[in-house]
């Protein structure tokens, strides 16, 4: 018996790149696009009523955005998030940081080779979150001093929660690593590393990678790295 393939819907208001997409992910075995969408507005009811497994969304649409999309389909109070894979340009940086934290599962640019297109597809189809690292370090670093609070407080209790080893993969986490690269980092198993990443994000009740990144930067336990 063969796994169900990846139903993907495409949301995208440029006609030409949304038929790229539709072409890049159709050519798949394990792959079927289910949808597409021109405007954020249709991209929500679409994926309300397919229910995709993967939405590739992206920011800049009529009607309403993509962030604002995001929200309505993944964000806080949300019974079902929806995984969403947002694609975007570096001249963007700051509506990608605002379509993280209403609940997107990565990011990728938009001139991304199709291999890495398709990666990221199936990363985030399997409950993982797609973080590439030089994008991850450029995009929050730019916001790390609007992330972090004024008090040392959510610092404190983010340490406390956390045991040392733990505070080590968050820290590896923030700066854009994989799993398999935090393994190699810290001398132990890729599966070790799947343990304390579920722990961390158990612990400090977080949705996934993501989000320990945005709470990584804003608590101080990472800087810049411009």
């Amino acid at each position: 018996m063969t796994d169900a393939p990846i139903r993907v819907l495409i949301c995208e208001d440029q006609e030409l790149v949304r038929a790229g997409y539709i072409t890049i992910f159709s050519s798949q075995p394990d792959m079927d696009v289910v949808g597409e969408a021109a405007d954020g507005r249709a991209a929500v009811e679409i994926a309300r009523r397919l229910r995709p497994d993967v939405i590739v969304m992206d920011i800049r649409m009529p009607i309403v955005d993509g962030i604002e999309a995001t929200r309505q389909l993944a964000g806080p109070g949300t019974a079902t998030p929806a995984k969403i894979l947002v694609v975007t340009t570096f001249n963007v940086d700051a509506y990608v940081y605002e379509a993280l934290k209403a609940g997107a599962s990565g990011f990728l640019l938009k001139d991304a080779p199709p291999a890495e297109l398709i990666k990221g597809v199936r990363t985030i189809a399997r409950g993982e979150s797609l973080l590439a690292p030089a994008v991850t370090r450029t995009l929050i670093g730019h916001h790390a001093e609007r992330l972090r609070p004024a008090t040392l407080q959510a610092r404190e209790e983010v340490v406390r929660a956390l045991t040392p080893r733990e505070l080590e993969v968050l820290e590896q986490i923030a700066a854009g690593l994989s799993n398999a690269e935090i393994a190699a980092a810290l001398f132990i198993t890729t599966e070790t590393v799947k343990t304390y990443v579920s722990r961390i994000l158990t612990k400090l009740e977080l949705r996934d990678r993501v989000q320990a990144v945005i709470l990584a930067y804003r608590v101080g336990l990472a800087s810049s790295m411009d």
